[in-house]
């Protein structure tokens, strides 16, 4: 089965209103830019899709992005470690505006949760968080003398996340840091789209150097030269 998809607004086409979106990357590294842009593009054209529920490690930077995303007006809710990072204004005014949700979860808590609804684990209990607002509400237990918080699984309709190469059946490489959140969310996500740097034949991965087995993923997009976020922030750039 051939997963390859030729243009970026293809491949995002099937995203709908009020859906939710696990979005990789580790700030800039790993961060689906041409997804995430083209999903923009999209919205722009035809208003949809709209009141979006956003899983990523930080609530994006400067204009391009994620922040992007939020800026116009996309997004309903963020699920995040990180709403405050280098240049987080457009998160920060509509959050303080009231004109957006966050649900805020540590990053380690953040990727187990993830990695829990990848693997078809409904909750686990951690340590992190007990004794804080973040653990209001939630049950907890103690084992062997130490207090835990049950914390729920996490899954997605969709993820976009961004690999070094990926063949036709979908199996994925990453690049170093890249890696980051793209294979656990590729496993939590109902549909995962993945752009990748370079798109090769079946067979053309050592099985070995595989990451992300195609079962996990859908479509696979071609970026050739992928757009760097920090890069893009340097130089002052709007999306759109």
């Amino acid at each position: 089965m051939d997963k390859r998809i030729a243009t970026l607004a293809e491949a995002v086409a099937g995203i709908p209103d009020g859906a939710s979106v696990m979005i990789g990357g580790f700030g800039g590294s790993g961060a689906p830019i041409e997804l995430i842009h083209a999903l923009i593009d999209r919205y722009l054209a035809t208003g949809s899709p709209k009141n979006l529920t956003v899983i990523n490690n930080n609530a994006g930077n400067g204009h391009v992005g994620i922040a992007a995303l939020i800026e116009q007006g996309m997004v309903a809710k963020m699920v995040c470690s990180f709403p405050r990072s280098a240049d987080p204004r457009v998160f920060t005014e509509l959050y303080l505006s009231g004109k957006i949700e966050l649900e805020l979860v540590p990053q380690g808590t953040l990727a187990e949760r993830i990695r829990a609804g990848g693997a078809g684990i409904p909750a686990f209990y951690t340590p992190t968080a007990y004794g804080t607002d973040l653990a209001n509400g939630k049950p907890v237990a103690e084992f062997d003398g130490r207090h835990y918080v049950q914390e729920r699984w996490l899954k997605a309709d969709f993820a976009l996340i961004k690999a070094e190469a990926g063949d036709t059946h979908g199996n994925l490489t990453y690049r170093m840091a890249g890696r980051n959140f793209g294979p656990i969310m590729a496993m939590a996500a109902a549909c995962t789209i993945a752009q990748v740097s370079r798109a090769v034949e079946a067979g053309s991965i050592d099985p070995e150097a595989v990451i992300t087995p195609g079962i996990f993923v859908d479509m696979i997009v071609e970026v050739p030269s992928p757009q760097q976020e920090e890069a893009l922030n340097r130089a002052g750039a709007h999306h759109p």
